[in-house]
């Protein structure tokens, strides 16, 4: 998906991401605009998906040419991984066009002669990992969290209908070991599923 206002030379390319978390790339958009932006590529994948899988992105970098700015809100826009974003630099610093972010991380158009040298050792690049993997744990935790999956601690290593067996057995008066026989659960298990059912009468 594209929002185009008009074209020219050195024009002023856009380009806004969000994941598939609860997030809206309508801020993004609206900042690109607001920036003088004459076209904005945006769409929502997940971070997950290399750079080259993006479409919008590789459409919004097919239309680049030489003296375009790409302008994003984030360097952490353009890749999974700090190797993808500086790959994407370094192949658009050969190609002529400058790279901007809206947080002021980068301007390559300002740098002149020393926006390669820039690019090759920009420290910030370690903040776009930290973001990656951040909102790569982010979205994990939701999927797992829509999916019914698990969100970590200690695995059960028994079915609903196991434990409500255990409870009825608890309630005819048998002892943890005596339930941990007839149901083949350990007395561990058998422990927690108890001491689980008081806790949530309390």
């Amino acid at each position: 998906m594209t929002e185009t206002k008009q074209s020219g030379a050195n024009r002023r390319i856009g380009y806004a991401r969000v994941s598939t978390t609860r997030q809206d790339e309508a801020a993004q958009i609206a900042a690109l605009s607001a920036d003088g932006c004459d076209q904005i590529f945006h769409e929502r994948i997940s971070t997950r998906v290399a750079a080259d899988k993006r479409q919008q992105l590789q459409a919004c970098l097919a239309m680049l040419r030489p003296g375009d700015e790409l302008v994003v809100a984030k360097l952490d826009r353009l890749g999974r991984t700090q190797v993808e974003v500086i790959n994407c630099l370094h192949q658009l610093q050969e190609q002529g066009i400058h790279v901007r972010t809206l947080d002021g991380l980068i301007n390559t158009a300002g740098l002149g002669k020393f926006a390669p040298v820039v690019v090759g050792m920009l420290s910030g690049l370690a903040e776009v990992e930290r973001e990656l993997i951040r909102e790569r744990t982010q979205e994990s935790i939701e999927h797992r969290r829509a999916t019914g999956g698990n969100l970590g601690g200690r695995p059960r290593s028994y079915r609903p209908e196991r434990a409500e067996l255990v409870l009825n057995l608890k309630q005819k008066g048998l002892s943890l070991r005596e339930i941990a026989t007839a149901t083949g659960l350990s007395k561990s298990a058998v422990g927690r599923i108890t001491a689980a059912a008081a806790g949530a009468q309390a």
